[in-house]
């Protein structure tokens, strides 16, 4: 029998993934849209923890606490957004960032994910979005493919990252520089075609994502770069 009903279910301890937001808010937008969001009580917590984060800096552990509550204190939907703030008026280097990341829970992870284009420049973070993507966990792998993994990740690696969204059932849409990066790769085309080709070849529903992912290798190159 051929699976039509559910071309490839999520692992169990995967989430729905929404979209990433792909240019992210500046720290003040952020704060505002947030706290339009959020009742009196979990308003203040926000501004008590943000006051004793930005004194302290990274070195200090007060506003890890806060960063590790934060879900109580504002609710689960708001929570990324509050770790995102807290992180950046602690002003988290690379080093704190990865220690939060390897002790803390998935949503803590994801967090530091969604901060790394606020807080670092380079690739000294690459380490965690590569971790990211060998995770089964859909919410880590779409915040991986936000700005910074679109800006450092190699194109292998984003190749197979681009593939793992496809099998494990990340929109696309999470891919940060999608239609940029696409554009022209034959490669990624052609496995592709293979991941399109097995799918077939087993009975099995090709995701229409995959279809968006291949219009876009097609489409060419800037006039500049084929002249």
């Amino acid at each position: 029998m051929t699976d039509r009903a559910t071309p490839h279910p999520a692992p169990p301890t995967s989430h729905p993934a929404p979209p990433t937001p792909h240019a992210p808010l500046p720290p003040a937008e952020l704060r505002a849209r947030l706290a339009s969001r959020l009742p009196a009580p979990a308003r203040d917590w926000l501004d008590t923890a943000l006051a004793g984060a930005a004194p302290a800096g990274a070195g200090e552990p007060g506003w890890r606490l806060s960063f590790a509550e934060a879900g109580r204190r504002t609710g689960p939907d708001a929570a990324d957004d509050a770790r995102v703030l807290l992180l950046h008026a602690a002003g988290a280097g690379p080093a704190t960032l990865a220690l939060l990341y390897r002790q803390g829970t998935a949503a803590e992870r994801r967090a530091v994910l969604r901060a790394l284009p606020h807080l670092v420049d380079g690739d000294q973070a690459l380490d965690l979005v590569e971790d990211a993507l060998r995770t089964n966990d859909t919410r880590l792998v779409a915040a991986a493919l936000g700005p910074y993994g679109a800006r450092h990740l190699p194109a292998h690696d984003w190749r197979h990252a681009v593939l793992k969204c496809l099998f494990t059932g990340v929109p696309v849409d999470s891919v940060a520089r999608l239609a940029e990066r696409a554009r022209g790769d034959g490669e990624l085309a052609r496995m592709l075609g293979d991941f399109a080709a097995e799918r077939g070849a087993a009975g099995r529903t090709v995701p229409p994502d995959l279809y968006r992912v291949l219009a876009l290798t097609e489409s060419q190159p800037a006039p500049s770069e084929e002249s």
